[in-house]
Formats: structure tokens, C-alpha cells, sequence
């Protein structure tokens, strides 16, 4: 008997962590990702511009980066290339 009200306990404990996460972090949460994807492509714009026709920085720099972004270059040309809407802005 002592046990289950353990694992009710635990149980209860756990709901309220997760209702109190809802409330408090998840909005914060997905803020924080949304402004570091937009960070990283905004880094990615200013280094490899030039791939779209955007000379911002000497490519000395951007050849010295390409073995970091290589493999973010595909999603962030799909991204920089795509037609937005005012929708896109209210996400």
C-alpha cells in the first residue's frame, strides 16, 4: 500500500511539473529556438552571401567557414529562397 501512494505521489508530481513547464517555459523554449535559427542564418547570410549573389564579406573568410556550414547550406538556401507571405510573420 505505502507504495502506491509513492508512485501516486510521483505521479501527481510529475503532472505538475509538466502543467508548470506549459505555463512557464514552453513559450520561452520555443522563442529561444526560433531566435537561434534566425541567428544562424542571418551568420550564414553575412558568410556565404555570395551564393546568392550577396557579396558581404571577402570570400577568404567564407572558404575558411565552409567546413562549419556545409551541411546547414541546402535548408538555408531553401529558406532564404522562398516565397513569404504576411502569414510567415504571424508564426
Amino acid at each position: 500500500m505505502p507504495e502506491d501512494d509513492k508512485t501516486k505521489r510521483r505521479s501527481f508530481w510529475e503532472a505538475a511539473k509538466g502543467v508548470l513547464y506549459g505555463m512557464a517555459g514552453h513559450d520561452m523554449a520555443r522563442f529561444a529556438l526560433k531566435t537561434r535559427g534566425s541567428m544562424e542564418h542571418l551568420f550564414i547570410l553575412i558568410t556565404m552571401g555570395d551564393l546568392l549573389g550577396i557579396p558581404i564579406l571577402p570570400p577568404y573568410y567564407s572558404l575558411r567557414l565552409l567546413p562549419y556550414v556545409v551541411p546547414q547550406i541546402s535548408t538555408w538556401k531553401r529558406r532564404m529562397l522562398r516565397e513569404r507571405d504576411l502569414t510567415d510573420a504571424l508564426a
